[in-house]
């Protein structure tokens, strides 16, 4: 070990890495995971579902081009930690407003650059996600692991995230009222909405059914989120109330849950999907769509059985459920991001096509 190390991370399994600091300089316990884009990480680190989460970016120069104040995916990022190969803290971008390790330092986020990230991603790869403690080098193993013991994952991720109350995005010109349930929901799933003529109302994660139905929306949105779909059975039994009166579009963790309301089960993967080079099949049309991703729990398939919801998205990379429908309740979603920005644009479609089940429930309501 070098000398000048100021800052350790020690996984549950006794596996120790050294580094050195930026951002916060807090001790922390998080969950490690790692995510493969090669841009972003403004929006990786703003993104409420990485709350209690440190990730490890595989790309390996981070922070060159700074923070911009309107890339930013929540006011406040939740992000448990961040660990990089290179840190670079002279970005070189006009729009650069601070620099990714001032933004970490506000919001307690630490950092630990110089780590060798290649063998730490080929850590969690091959023995799966676990708990990992940011601290200093003077913490011995046998002490880390203590606290590692000692202190879980707090289970309360979605109610940490998501707003308190219900707020208002106004379109430029709007056709169509969205309720969206927010769960930790990015900024981007709400502009590209307005950029079609929504309003956005969104409400906390908690919201009765009957509470959204005062509002009057044309459809019902449920955001993406952190954590286990399960700790959140109140907005599953919203959604179960829900279905059949609205049309409803869900993404990612917003995916879990139309599942679930339906009868479904999710479990845990291994390490999860995060980053923008995902291969999905649209079984529908056969084509291929590069998405951007960030999930930990996937829908067990053979749940599905007699739900009356069906598959229309698999995950080329192992196969995994990618996106349900129920054409009948005008329901369907999808466990990747279509608004992720940066990422692929392949799948922005998913938002016209919830666009376009309001307007035929708008159209067939004049008929009445």
């Amino acid at each position: 070990m070098k000398r000048d190390y100021n800052r350790k991370l020690i996984l549950e399994d006794g596996r120790e890495f050294y580094g050195y600091s930026f951002g916060s300089t807090c001790d922390k316990v998080c969950e490690i995971v790692f995510n493969t884009s090669m841009v972003g990480y403004q929006e990786i680190i703003s993104d409420p579902s990485y709350t209690y989460q440190a990730v490890v970016m595989t790309y390996p120069l981070i922070g060159n081009y700074g923070m911009a104040q309107d890339d930013y995916e929540t006011a406040v990022p939740s992000i448990g930690a961040l660990i990089v190969r290179e840190y670079n803290d002279q970005p070189s971008n006009f729009r650069s407003c601070a620099t990714l390790s001032e933004v970490m330092k506000k919001y307690n986020i630490p950092g630990i650059c110089g780590v060798d990230t290649r063998r730490l991603t080929r850590s969690i790869r091959d023995f799966g996600s676990r708990r990992a403690l940011i601290t200093r080098p003077s913490i011995t193993l046998g002490q880390g692991l203590e606290i590692l013991r000692l202190i879980g994952l707090p289970r309360d991720a979605v109610s940490s995230v998501s707003c308190k109350a219900p707020w208002t995005s106004h379109a430029q010109t709007e056709k169509y009222h969205v309720a969206a349930i927010d769960c930790g929901m990015k900024m981007n799933i709400v502009r590209s909405l307005n950029r079609r003529g929504c309003r956005v109302t969104a409400v906390p994660w908690n919201t009765p059914a009957r509470e959204i139905e005062k509002i009057r929306p044309d459809g019902i949105f449920i955001s993406n989120g952190p954590g286990d779909p399960t700790d959140i059975p109140e907005t599953a039994e919203t959604i179960r109330q829900l279905i059949g009166r609205f049309p409803i579009f869900g993404i990612c963790l917003g995916h879990q849950i139309i599942s679930l309301a339906y009868g479904a089960k999710t479990y845990k993967l291994k390490f999860g999907h995060r980053g923008g080079n995902h291969p999905v099949m649209n079984i529908d049309t056969g084509k291929i769509e590069i998405t951007s991703q960030n999930h930990s729990f996937a829908v067990d398939p053979d749940s599905l059985k007699g739900t009356r919801l069906t598959v229309t998205h698999v995950n080329l990379l192992d196969n995994t459920i990618e996106g349900v429908k129920c054409d009948e309740d005008r329901v369907f979603s999808v466990q990747y991001h279509p608004e992720s920005s940066p990422g692929p644009q392949d799948s922005a479609y998913l938002f016209d096509r919830f666009i376009r089940l309001m307007k035929e429930e708008k159209h067939s309501a004049q008929k009445k």
